[in-house]
C-alpha cells in the first residue's frame, strides 16, 4: 500500500456513515485554506463563536484551529500572535520572531492543527467510520491531546498513546477529555521513546476498529503546516518588517513529527529562507546518528519522520535539555522574572510574554540564537520560529529542575548565571550546515524505521528524495478543499455549505 493519502474517495459507504454522523452533530468542516486565511471564514460562523469558550468541546471551535486567535483565545486577530526576542535577551542583532501556539483552542498548542487535518482527511475520503472505529493518536503529548479533542468534537472515540514520563499536566488534561480511562495508553519511557509508541500502535492496529493516525507519517501533517503555519509565519514577518528592508533569513523548528518544519518549505519558495532543524543534544539523531533520553518535551526522536523533507533542510542544531530546563526556571519563576526586570532592566510586559513559551519553544529560541551567531546574521536578518505550547504545561516540572540543577532552590544569582550561559553567551557548538552528502546520510537513516520496521515500500521511501514529490503534496491543497466542501454540502444540504464555498472563491 502507499503511505500517501491521496485526495480521492476510497470507500463511499464509510464516507456516507461519516456524513450522517457530522450531520447529526451539526458539523461544518473548515477547509484547509480557510484555516490558513480565516478572513475567508463566513461571518455567520464567526458570529456563533462569540458565545463559545475556546476550551469547550464544541463543534464551533473547529473554526478556531488556526494561528489567528487573539490573546484571549476567543476573538480573532488580524495578525498571528508573536513575540520578538530582542538583542537584550538573545545577545544577537538578528530579531527572532516567535509564533505563539498557545492561542490554539482546546489544548493551548498548535498540534491541534495537524490533528484536525489528519482526521478530516480520513473522513472526507471514506477511510474512517466515526461510529464504529476509534482514532488512535500516537504522540509525545500535544498531538494526542489535539487528536482526542478533535475526535470528541467530531463524535468519535479518540485514544491517546504517549510515554508515561511526559508532564503531569498532559495526563491531567487527557483525563478530563477522553471518553474512557482506557483511552489513555502509557508506553515505556519519556520523550525520545517513539519506537515504543510505534510498537503499541502496531499491536492496536491488529484490531480493524482501531485506525492509527500517525503524525510522523501523515502527509496531511506536512500539508497543513506548509499552508497554515507557512502563511502565518510569512504574515508575522511582514507585520514585523513593515517598510524596512529586512529579509526572512531563516525558519527554525524542532523536528518532532516534522510537520511544523514544513512551513520552512513554503517560506523557502517565497523568500529563499534557510531551514534549520532542531533536536535535543542528548539524543543527536541527525547530528550524529545518536540516541539517548532528554526532557525537551514535544520533539520525539531516535528516528527520521517520514514526512521530513530532509533534502530541503539546510542546518541541524543541537540544544541541550539542561538549557531548556533552566530557561523554563528563569522565565517561569518569581526569582527569575525579578532578575530580568530589576537587574537586566527588561520591560515587564516582555518578560510576562514568555509565559506563552514552553520547553520546545525555548529550544527553538536557543537554536535561533546559535544560528544567528553561526551565520553572522545582522539586524536585517529576521529569524522566525515557533513556541508550540506555553509554560503552563510545565509548571509541575520546575521543582524537579531546581533539585536537578540548583540543589532545590533558585535565586537571582542563579538567574544571572542562566541568563549568561543559556542565552547571551550560548556557544555555536553542535551546529551543522548540511551538504548534499550529509543530507543523504540523514535521509538514509530513515530507511531503518520506515522500510524495515513500518513496512513502507522502498519505492515510496525513495521518491521522497525529489522536491517534486513535496511540491505535489503542496499542490494537492485545492483538491482537499474541494473534497471538504463536497462533504459539507452532502452533510448539511443547507445554504451554509454553499456560503462556505463562495467565501473561498
Amino acid at each position: 500500500m502507499s503511505w500517501v493519502i491521496n485526495p480521492e474517495i476510497v470507500d463511499s459507504k464509510q464516507r456516507a456513515r461519516a456524513i450522517a454522523r457530522v450531520r447529526e452533530l451539526g458539523v461544518v468542516l473548515p477547509t484547509f485554506s480557510q484555516l490558513a486565511d480565516p478572513a475567508t471564514i463566513p461571518a455567520a460562523v464567526l458570529s456563533r463563536l462569540a458565545d463559545v469558550a475556546p476550551d469547550e468541546p464544541r463543534v464551533e471551535n473547529l473554526w478556531r484551529v488556526n494561528w489567528y486567535n487573539a490573546a484571549d483565545r476567543s476573538g480573532r486577530a488580524e495578525v498571528p500572535g508573536f513575540i520578538v526576542i530582542p538583542e537584550s535577551i538573545s545577545g544577537v542583532k538578528a530579531p527572532i520572531v516567535v509564533l505563539l501556539g498557545r492561542r490554539f483552542p482546546m489544548i493551548g498548542a498548535h498540534k491541534v492543527l495537524p490533528a484536525y487535518s489528519a482526521l478530516a482527511a480520513q473522513l472526507v475520503t471514506g477511510r474512517f467510520d466515526p461510529v464504529t472505529q476509534k482514532a488512535v493518536w500516537p504522540s509525545t503529548g500535544n498531538y494526542c491531546r489535539g487528536g482526542v479533542s478533535i475526535s470528541r468534537i467530531l463524535g468519535c472515540r479518540g485514544v491517546a498513546v504517549l510515554p508515561a514520563g511526559m508532564s503531569q499536566e498532559r495526563f491531567e488534561w487527557l483525563e478530563q477529555w477522553v471518553a474512557h480511562p482506557d483511552d489513555i495508553i502509557r508506553t515505556p519511557g519519556t520523550e525520545s521513546n517513539v519506537k515504543e509508541i510505534y510498537d503499541k500502535c502496531a499491536e492496536l492496529e491488529r484490531d480493524p476498529q482501531n485506525v492509527i493516525l500517525n503524525q510522523f507519517s501523515a502527509f496531511s501533517n506536512y500539508l497543513i503546516h506548509y499552508i497554515c503555519t507557512g502563511t502565518a509565519a510569512e504574515h508575522a514577518f511582514n507585520s514585523f518588517k513593515g517598510d524596512t528592508s529586512r529579509r526572512l533569513a531563516a525558519f527554525v523548528s524542532a523536528t518532532g513529527s516534522a510537520g511544523t518544519i514544513a512551513a520552512g518549505d513554503y517560506l523557502k519558495k517565497r523568500h529563499g529562507t534557510r531551514i534549520a532543524a532542531v533536536e535535543a543534544l542528548e539524543c543527536p539523531t541527525m547530528l550524529n546518528n545518536g540516541y539517548g533520553e532528554h526532557n525537551i518535551q514535544g520533539i520525539g526522536d531516535k528516528h527520521i519522520p517520514l514526512i521530513h523533507n530532509v533534502m530541503n533542510t539546510d542546518v541541524v542544531i543541537g540544544v541541550s535539555d539542561r538549557v531548556t530546563d533552566q530557561l523554563n526556571l528563569l522565565f517561569g519563576s518569581d526569582a527569575g522574572r525579578k532578575y530580568l526586570r530589576d537587574r537586566r532592566k527588561l520591560d515587564g510586559a516582555l518578560v510576562a510574554s514568555f509565559a506563552d513559551v514552553g520547553i520546545s519553544g525555548y529550544a527553538n529560541i536557543v537554536a535561533s540564537i546559535k544560528l544567528a551567531k553561526q551565520l553572522h546574521y545582522g539586524p536585517d536578518d529576521v529569524i522566525v520560529t515557533v513556541a508550540t505550547d506555553s509554560g503552563s504545561l510545565y509548571d509541575s516540572e520546575r521543582d524537579d529542575y531546581q533539585k536537578k540543577h540548583f540543589g532545590g532552590s533558585f535565586d537571582e544569582v542563579n538567574a544571572g548565571e542562566v541568563f549568561g550561559s543559556c542565552l547571551t553567551s550560548i556557544a555555536t557548538d553542535n551546529v551543522m550546515e548540511l551538504t548534499d552528502q550529509t543530507r543523504r546520510q540523514i535521509f538514509n537513516l530513515g530507511y531503518y524505521t520506515w522500510v524495515e520496521q513500518q513496512g513502507v515500500s522502498v519505492e515510496d521511501f525513495e521518491r521522497r528524495r525529489s522536491q517534486s514529490f513535496w511540491d505535489g503534496i503542496a499542490a494537492s491543497l485545492p483538491e482537499w478543499d474541494a473534497l471538504i466542501e463536497d462533504f459539507n454540502a452532502e452533510a448539511s444540504g443547507s445554504n451554509e455549505a454553499a456560503n462556505t464555498s463562495k467565501a473561498r472563491s
